[in-house]
């Protein structure tokens, strides 16, 4: 089948990792396509490792809290397309485009690699569940500052990158009610992808 391009938003705890995942198992079972998952966090942990002299610079900006220079998630999402693409995945994009600037080059990539009406997926939440959320999963680094601090910068930088894909007439946007069960959200994500 015609392969397709889904790309997901959320707050930090909203669950929209956990959802790309199902998502991604759910296509493998009913349209057998490869699926490619390419979620940035885990790419800058694995890239973090290699020890290189750029690693070790980025592994510097993050452990001292720093913001990672634009063309860094840019340059680690393109490397993987370029390198695993072939044009018949299905392809999953988590954590993408967290900042304004980065959402026109997703755009030109998606152009580029023939990709028609991708799918914006915004699994949404209050900032009283995401809050909740995070602080349920015990991390030490999950303080009320911190999560605070990860709230805003969802407000200020990602809310205005989503809305370049929504307002953009070449993208599909559905907006999912994260407050529900795993297995809930699922289905209404699928259920909306069956009557789009």
């Amino acid at each position: 089948m015609r392969p397709q391009t889904f790309v997901f938003f959320g707050k930090s705890g909203s669950g929209k990792g956990t959802q790309a995942k199902i998502l991604g198992e759910y296509l493998k079972k009913t349209k057998g396509n490869e699926v490619l998952y390419i979620e940035t966090g885990e790419g800058f942990r694995q890239f973090m490792e290699t020890g290189s002299h750029t690693a070790n610079l980025t592994k510097q900006v993050l452990t001292d809290g720093g913001l990672m220079p634009v063309f860094m998630p840019i340059w680690l999402w393109t490397d993987f397309l370029v390198k695993n693409y072939n044009g018949t995945q299905d392809l999953i994009l988590d954590g993408l485009c967290r900042r304004p600037a980065e959402a026109p080059v997703l755009d030109s990539a998606l152009k580029f690699f023939g990709q028609n009406n991708p799918i914006i997926i915004y699994i949404n939440v209050s900032n009283n569940w995401a809050f909740d959320r995070m602080k349920a999963r015990g991390r030490r680094d999950d303080t009320d500052a911190y999560i605070k601090s990860r709230l805003e910068w969802f407000e200020w930088n990602v809310v205005p990158s989503m809305a370049y894909f929504h307002e953009h007439p070449d993208y599909v946007f559905l907006e999912i009610n994260g407050e529900q069960s795993v297995e809930d959200v699922h289905n209404e994500l699928i259920s909306r992808l069956a009557t789009r």
